[in-house]
């Protein structure tokens, strides 16, 4: 019998990413995550991850002028959106903004590599637009015109905030952070996406396939709940009380342990880096001061190292983004990694179709009622 959740199998070919979690490396396309965090920026990972290859100057400006011509909704989505429930969880009104879309693209049904390719484009333009737009409109306020210049991390945060200009501080953290979160391998919303698109299903039918899986608090949503217990503690003397409680009645740590790597997670080292430099910038050094003392002390007593969750949380509160947009945020940035996983699977298909090792009973025989009413009486 094998073990729970596909742990181990090999379910695919893939030349986008390598996770080495013995070794705690992270690589696209040949690239090591450190090298690319620190020298990179998103659009040019973007390329990278699509195409197996870092861009030309040129094909790197191709590439940004058609994410940024693109960044704007259909009109009917956004008046769509305006409808929902102002109660709807945000990765609720995601998935069904990312349907949405497929009815207002004339390409949605053709497959073609040209046409898939362009569908890639405008999900990983658009759904940073649908996430800001979903704060804005939830909050009463009006939605602001995309601009058709600055990096996808600028114009989201442009987009947040109603229309100010942001930081070169801030742009600089999320791009990084996109960075860091654009693919993992198979990971379960990449999966589901793949598992979506080997049907031959359409581009945004496999993309809503993934993002209901990054839903799931056991994937997208685990840095919500890191700052939610940082909140909970308040002040750097509260941490151990608080770890000791959460100790004693079994309850689990976010953002810590990982299903692949077996020592750090390479994406943390860069999150705690970030969040030590943002507390810094602020004035207000305690969320990593206190995300410090967690990360000791969970390391000592459950010998656990830090994931991508934890050290994310402290940073996209410290750059002001509400915490019920953590999960989005993570879609924004792994839409790249979707659609290069989507592309991917195109290009060289067959459906994936595994078996399921059967535990159930056999060899029972069909009963009329009366008979099966006596033996659940005899029961």
């Amino acid at each position: 019998m094998g073990k729970g959740g596909l742990e181990d199998v090999v379910a695919a070919q893939s030349a986008i990413c390598d996770v080495d979690g013995t070794a705690g490396r992270l690589v696209y396309c040949g690239y090591d995550i450190h090298d690319l965090a620190e020298h990179s920026t998103f659009e040019e990972v973007i390329y990278l991850l699509w195409n197996g290859r870092l861009p030309s100057k040129s094909e790197l400006a191709t590439l940004t002028g058609q994410l940024q011509k693109n960044r704007a909704l259909p009109k009917e989505v956004i008046e769509a959106m305006k409808k929902f429930p102002k109660e709807a969880m945000p990765m609720e009104a995601l998935r069904t903004a990312v349907s949405m879309l497929s009815m207002y693209d004339p390409e949605a049904e053709e497959m073609s590599p040209e046409a898939n390719l362009h569908k890639a484009v405008k999900l990983t333009a658009q759904i940073p637009t649908i996430v800001a737009y979903i704060d804005l409109i939830r909050n009463g306020k009006e939605v602001v015109v995309p601009k058709e210049e600055g990096s996808l991390a600028e114009s989201f945060l442009y987009l947040l905030s109603g229309g100010k200009k942001p930081d070169e501080t801030a742009i600089r953290s999320l791009d990084i952070a996109l960075i860091l979160h654009a693919d993992h391998e198979l990971n379960a919303s990449t999966f589901a996406g793949r598992v979506a698109a080997a049907t031959l299903t359409d581009f945004y039918s496999a993309t809503v396939a993934a993002i209901g899986a990054l839903k799931g608090p056991l994937h997208g949503g685990a840095n919500q709940e890191v700052i939610k217990m940082l909140i909970e503690m308040g002040t750097v003397a509260n941490v151990k009380p608080h770890l000791d409680k959460m100790y004693a009645n079994h309850e689990k740590v976010m953002g810590f342990g990982h299903r692949v790597y077996k020592t750090e997670d390479p994406r943390a080292t860069h999150l705690r880096k970030m969040s030590e430099e943002l507390g810094k910038r602020s004035g207000d050094t305690k969320w990593f001061e206190m995300s410090r003392i967690i990360e000791e002390s969970v390391k000592a007593d459950k010998g656990l190292n830090a994931n991508v969750d934890f050290y994310s949380a402290s940073v996209y509160y410290m750059l002001g983004i509400p915490i019920d947009l953590y999960t989005p945020i993570f879609a924004i940035s792994r839409m790249s990694g979707w659609a290069a996983h989507i592309l991917e699977q195109y290009a060289n298909n067959r459906l994936i179709r595994p078996r399921a090792e059967y535990t159930g009973k056999r060899d029972l025989k069909w009963v009329p009622f009366e008979k099966r009413q006596q033996l659940e009486a005899v029961k």
